[in-house]
């Protein structure tokens, strides 16, 4: 099977709003192995990775809540480590639902983290709150796991952040919710001078707003690259047991073997022309499950 390398997108602006260098993070039970990339203006990157990949990990480790044990991240070409406070006010992050202060009104909330921003913009947080339908006079215990998520992320839209770093914000949201919010993402990149940075599990989001697709399998940075160039370079491919010769077999990402043949995907530039089985183009989560399967077939 063909050796499978790490893709990168080539960045061209070298003040990149986020780069990440080396990123390692070792617990018992998993390690983030050497993670690196980095995040132009004007784009939304959608980090993708079954549970447990590692994506949590790293957005914790760019956002210093979780220390890595090696490793560098520059934000707005400045060393996070050093300059911290100066970076997070320019950073919106939110980690999935809002769950502190169970038993404290949204308003009281909103008025405390506000202190925090140099650039708290009120009428932009009140447009937000009329937006995903927030009671501000209620408290954090009464809303949904939804509103939850609403609520955490009209915090993280109004203080004039220059990239946005969010891990699974549609987690929790029903399929009108989600819209809504990747409708919101869209807009955020619009002027070309702000980027996203979203963990999901839902690569339906994606199809509908990513620019790039950023995929993490087993603590380890497997593919980088365009959306649309991932998937029209990769094709799906199926056939009979007859048609999985060694030679195929050394020439795919990886393979399913059923009783009526196989399934597999295959860079397109490895297809010829005498091949007779059957291509289609893959989904994201076709690339997932194959790339993830390679992974352990190299295990």
């Amino acid at each position: 099977m063909q050796e499978i390398t790490s893709r990168y997108i080539e960045i061209v602006d070298e003040q990149s709003l986020l780069k990440v260098q080396n990123l390692t993070k070792r617990y018992p039970t998993f390690t983030l192995n050497d993670v690196s990339f980095e995040i132009p203006k004007g784009v939304i990157v959608g980090f993708i990775g079954q549970n447990g990949a590692g994506k949590s990990t790293t957005l914790k480790c760019v956002m210093r809540t979780t220390f890595p044990d090696r490793g560098k991240v520059f934000v707005f070409g400045k060393d996070m480590q050093r300059c911290e406070n100066e970076c997070k006010q320019r950073i919106a992050f939110t980690n999935g639902a809002f769950e502190y202060y169970l038993g404290e009104k949204l308003k009281n909330i909103a008025n405390s983290y506000k202190t925090f921003y140099q650039n708290w913009q009120e009428q932009i947080f009140s447009q937000y709150c009329q937006k995903f339908s927030l009671d501000l006079n209620k408290k954090v215990k009464e809303l949904s796991a939804g509103m939850k998520v609403k609520f955490a992320l009209a915090l993280a839209l109004s203080h004039d952040a220059q990239l946005f770093i969010f891990d699974e914000p549609t987690s929790g949201l029903d399929p009108i919710a989600r819209d809504e919010l990747l409708d919101v993402f869209r807009d955020i990149v619009l002027d070309g001078e702000k980027s996203i940075l979203f963990s999901t599990h839902i690569t339906s989001d994606l199809d509908k707003c990513a620019d790039y697709v950023l995929f993490i399998a087993e603590g380890k940075i497997l593919l980088y690259q365009g959306k649309d160039e991932l998937l029209e370079s990769h094709a799906l491919i199926k056939g009979t047991t007859e048609q999985l010769t060694d030679d195929l077999q050394n020439r795919v990402i990886a393979v399913k073997k059923h009783a009526f043949g196989f399934t597999g995907l295959i860079c397109r530039d490895k297809l010829l022309q005498t091949d007779t089985f059957v291509t289609e183009k893959p989904t994201l989560d076709d690339v997932m499950v194959y790339f993830n399967l390679r992974g352990k077939q190299n295990a």
